[in-house]
């Protein structure tokens, strides 16, 4: 039997496409197979790609009809299964290695045959209760009056509110929302009261019955892409019952969170009321995570939907790119004591402090890992990446002086590059950078590097390639031993023979010959008015009394695991909350991250209403 000769480039296809299914089986347990059959998986097709249904079925569809097409939230493959077997072959061949343009980027396609497709679907949770919305309750010329009547030329001059939001316009009118207190200041009205534009709006509101009393506050908030507002719920102090947010200009996903665990996405397009009464407005927390895409459903337009479950179980999902987005929040000021029926987030009845929420248990397994980081590392650091990386400005001395010995024209790879500030160090040198935070790669592609969004247990580099690596501060954020040394060995995998790898991770001991670390030694000094108390707490701007490790490119097995031994100590399977400048009492713990003037994550900026105080956690393994 004669062989099938193949040429260079269809032998660099199956090359990509065999690693393409391998990385799928090590990282996702999906087994692929050589026999043709009706469904397919697309690697590189995937929401985590940047790649929308749309632009994918397109393609699809070019080689036949379609049975489904199922996307995963945050992956980057898809499944796709044919109506027949022959579109199925059809679509392997043709369109196996090829590019797929997404907007600015392009993405190269792989294909592999998959047995079958199975996709457990859980409907849509219903809305909280007591939140409704409005869609088109405003007409397009309303729309265009509304956001003419707002004048932005003083808003420089609202210090406090520039103070916290450098990054968003604000306007407040009535009364001001106060920034560094959580509060309205009620015995000092502004001189500008809701504009006139707006009373048509607020009459009609009255007319429906989503308000019994016309509000006399109103924030506008304008929001660009890529921006949003950590969860949180409005001060039950401040203000009364009814909340009415008023969207304008694109749409947006905002995120609503029972303390339970429940999460309900809502899709708010423009022009449309949102109005928040009961539950909704007391007890359950809201927020936009910050990006420039959202997932929403992909349904028909002429019936769209608008409430989502979790999105991890949704995967009749496409992606929306966001734009420009002005929100009109109304609210009344209350001038007595909140006795509503949710004590444990009110701050009249001496919550929310008085039931702080359970930490999270120790992971029993990987997907139990993958959702705890998702959850305390990845969700924290999107929400914090502006001020992380102000924070992130100094390089350290060692880190630069093993960048400094590489010779030109090395290949060096940042994997947790953060806001890239050692991707500049030596110019000589091709530098590029990854990290799973996509709002700390936008700052970097901002800053001109080479960056891309990967997770550093798969990153999309061909093996032997680089030069050097490094990975500062990165993978003690991984929540099991095994996750750990899964990104130690890719860190090798990337490394050519005689290649050389920097490691720094947090040490569990913070003292070295009787001398305290400058992490604890912080902890007394008096610190500037408007500095973060745990701005250091996780890649500090100064050099940490952490480990660094150089090793050469070669087997992990001669390193043995029993070696690695890391022993955790954790009362009842249950992370701890770090004190920030104190010694670590664990391995395992969470770090709480404090925004400006002292305030922790889901304090800094406020949108649709006023913050509850919430702890943001970046996860350690110490």
């Amino acid at each position: 039997m004669e062989a099938v000769r193949r040429s260079k480039d269809e032998k660099k296809v199956l090359r990509k496409q065999i690693k393409a299914s391998h990385t799928l089986l090590k990282h996702e347990g999906i087994s692929t197979t050589p026999q043709p059959s009706k469904s397919l998986v697309v690697a590189n097709g995937g929401l985590g790609n940047g790649v929308s249904r749309e632009a994918l079925s397109a393609a699809l569809k070019e080689m036949g009809e379609l049975e489904t097409l199922i996307m995963h939230p945050h992956k980057p493959y898809a499944f796709v299964t044919y109506r027949s077997e022959e579109c199925a072959r059809k679509a392997h061949v043709h369109l196996n290695g090829q590019k797929l343009q997404c907007g600015e980027n392009s993405v190269t396609l792989y294909l592999s045959y998959v047995d079958s497709v199975t996709c457990k679907e859980e409907g849509s949770l219903p809305l909280p209760d007591g939140l409704v919305l409005v869609e088109d309750f405003v007409s397009p010329e309303e729309e265009a009056l509304l956001l003419a009547a707002i004048d932005w030329s003083g808003t420089n001059d609202d210090v406090t509110a520039q103070k916290a939001l450098k990054h968003r316009r604000v306007k407040h009118y009535g009364f001001e929302f106060r920034y560094d207190n959580n509060n309205v200041d009620k015995d000092k009205p502004l001189p500008a009261g809701i504009p006139q534009e707006c009373l048509p709006v607020l009459e009609r509101c009255l007319k429906n019955k989503h308000i019994i009393t016309m509000p006399d506050q109103l924030t506008v908030n304008q929001y660009e892409s890529g921006q949003g507002i950590p969860p949180h719920v409005d001060t039950h102090s401040a203000f009364e019952d009814t909340i009415l947010s008023l969207s304008l200009g694109a749409q947006t996903v905002m995120e609503f969170r029972h303390p339970d665990g429940r999460l309900v996405s809502v899709v708010l397009p423009g022009r449309s009321l949102l109005v928040m009464k009961g539950e909704s407005r007391y007890l359950w927390t809201h927020g936009i995570t910050p990006r420039k895409f959202d997932m929403v459903p992909a349904c028909d337009p002429q019936f769209p939907a608008h409430t989502m479950s979790d999105l991890r179980t949704n995967s009749n999902l496409t992606l929306s790119k966001r734009g420009t987005r002005t929100s009109f929040t109304f609210r009344k000021i209350r001038h007595e004591p909140c006795r509503c029926a949710f004590p444990s987030a009110c701050d009249s009845q001496g919550g929310p402090s008085a039931s702080p929420p359970s930490p999270p248990s120790l992971p029993s397994c990987h997907a139990d890992a993958a959702h705890l980081e998702e959850e305390y590392v990845h969700r924290v650091y999107d929400a914090i990446a502006s001020h992380f990386s102000s924070t992130r400005h100094t390089p350290w001395s060692r880190v630069c002086h093993f960048l400094s010995l590489l010779p030109p024209g090395s290949v060096l790879a940042d994997v947790g590059c953060g806001n890239g500030k050692y991707l500049g160090v030596n110019p000589e040198v091709i530098a590029v950078g990854c990290d799973r935070s996509s709002a700390l790669i936008q700052i970097c592609a901002e800053r001109g590097f080479q960056v891309f969004v990967s997770d550093a247990l798969s990153v999309p580099l061909r093996t032997a390639s680089c030069d050097a690596c490094i990975s500062i501060a990165v993978i003690h954020h991984f929540s099991t031993q095994e996750r750990r040394l899964a990104a130690v060995r890719e860190l090798v995998r990337l490394l050519k023979p005689g290649g050389r790898a920097l490691i720094y991770v947090w040490a569990f001991e913070q003292e070295y010959n009787k001398q305290r670390s400058k992490y604890l030694k912080d902890q007394n000094k008096e610190r500037p008015e408007n500095h973060s108390p745990s701005d250091n707490t996780s890649e500090d701007s100064q050099e940490p009394h952490g480990k660094a490790s150089i090793q050469t490119s070669r087997c992990l097995e001669d390193s043995p695991v029993d070696d690695l031994q890391c022993v955790s100590k954790v009362s009842d399977g249950k992370l701890s909350v770090h004190t920030n400048r104190t010694a670590f009492n664990t391995q395992d713990l969470l770090v709480p991250w404090h925004l400006k003037d002292g305030k922790r994550r889901g304090q800094e900026e406020s949108g649709e209403g006023v913050k509850k105080e919430k702890e943001g956690e970046v996860q350690k393994d110490l």
